[in-house]
């Protein structure tokens, strides 16, 4: 199924990412860096013509605004000028090819500086996005958008788990081709409802990213403001760092951009897989399957469990661990995905949500949660058995177990 296919973006590092879309802004870079650093300007028109690249760089690498709009270059001159005037030009030329590329980035980052104080006193910004408060909007939108996908994936995970169960003891053969494949979309249905929740959860650390860069980008901005406060001359060495740093968090702002519009469009992506269940199951088999069936959410089925724990007395040699006695143990990996192994290995590949208050299984410093004390304590007496039986039966299916253990 298509969503099988998709497994590659989630082994995805998004410095890679990051790092790929710089890589080719330098590649971008490179031909007008060469014009600058390799150029043998003498005449005034010379001059003028590296002085005018400098302003073209500077806002390409920068990527506040367009470098052939008048406005943005007449504001990036002025702030180039300020701390880079043309008449230094002659010396720059002479310098070492590293030490004009270093200073280009370094100007670079200092006029950006400039311009982003400018814009936060109201004094300039022409072309620059508000990026900040785009992500404050567009971060809302995306995790609204992943929810609603991720409400329809479940729906239909816990519609088809109710089917399984209900033919699971059937003798029909009409029915057990249906049974097997149900299962085989339930499967493929947990795959995508486990890669919408890798997409929501690195929308959120997006969010916190963002709210933790806000903070900074504030605080540097009023730093800012009280060093060159009623100051007609301020000292560079105070002022640069910070227009430095400022250029910094803008280019992170940018980076996380870049890393939202990745997650929005593989979730996108994926939208086409829901509709493909309804070409397998349609809309009015399957009210027709449900009919007189309870079908229970995986909240319903914790909620059963509620009430039951495992007592570790009852084992000498497995370690059982408990929320309440456990530091961080919201932050176990349980394998799987957090399906109980037991029924997935005995109930031919049924998939059912564990529950790790009843207690959780450490086995060769693995962890597992189950649905029921009943098989928690039956998988704990031979764990090797059922593990074993659990990678036959993924054989056997559409499952891949490394999918399953995504968090």
């Amino acid at each position: 199924m298509y969503v099988l296919r998709c497994f590659r973006f989630f082994n995805f590092n998004y410095i890679t990412l990051i790092n790929e879309q710089h890589r080719v802004l330098e590649s971008r870079l490179a031909p007008v860096s060469r014009e600058i650093t390799d150029n043998r300007a003498r005449t005034r028109e010379e001059l003028e013509s590296v002085y005018r690249k400098i302003v073209s760089y500077v806002l390409l690498r920068s990527g506040l605004g367009s470098p052939t709009d008048i406005k943005v270059i007449r504001e990036a001159t002025a702030a180039l000028q300020s701390v880079f005037p043309q008449t230094e030009l002659a010396a720059f030329l002479s310098l070492s090819k590293k030490e004009k590329e270093r200073q280009l980035k370094e100007l670079t980052m200092i006029v950006t500086g400039i311009r982003l104080f400018n814009k936060d006193c109201g004094k300039g910004g022409e072309g620059i996005d508000e990026l900040p408060a785009i992500l404050s909007e567009a971060i809302p939108a995306a995790t609204h958008h992943i929810d609603i996908e991720l409400h329809a994936s479940q729906e239909l995970a816990y519609q088809y788990t109710a089917l399984i169960e209900m033919m699971h003891h059937s003798q029909n053969a009409e029915l057990e081709l249906k049974l097997t494949m149900l299962k085989e979309v339930l499967y493929n249905v947990r795959q995508h409802e486990a890669f919408l929740c890798v997409i929501l959860s690195d929308v959120i650390t997006c969010a916190q990213e963002v709210d933790m860069m806000d903070k900074q980008f504030a605080a540097q901005m009023e730093e800012l403001k009280n060093i060159v406060r009623a100051k007609t001359a301020v000292p560079t060495s105070l002022v640069y760092p910070i227009f430095i740093e400022l250029s910094n968090l803008w280019t992170s702002f940018q980076d996380e951009i870049l890393v939202l519009s990745f997650l929005n469009n593989l979730t996108i992506s994926l939208q086409q897989f829901l509709g493909s269940h309804t070409l397998i199951f349609p809309e009015d088999i399957m009210e027709s399957l449900l009919e007189d069936i309870i079908v229970k959410t995986d909240e319903d089925r914790l909620k059963e469990s509620a009430d039951s724990k495992v007592n570790p007395a009852d084992f000498s040699k497995e370690e059982w661990l408990f929320p309440e006695f456990t530091i961080n143990f919201s932050q176990l990996l349980i394998q799987y995905h957090g399906f109980c192994p037991y029924s997935f290995a005995v109930k031919d590949g049924l998939l059912l949500p564990g529950n790790p208050s009843l207690g959780v299984l450490k086995h060769k410093e693995k962890y597992y949660a189950f649905n029921s004390v009943e098989a928690a304590y039956t998988f704990a007496k031979n764990p090797d058995k059922y593990i074993k039986m659990i990678g036959d039966k993924a054989k056997e299916t559409s499952i891949d177990i490394n999918i399953l253990i995504l968090k």
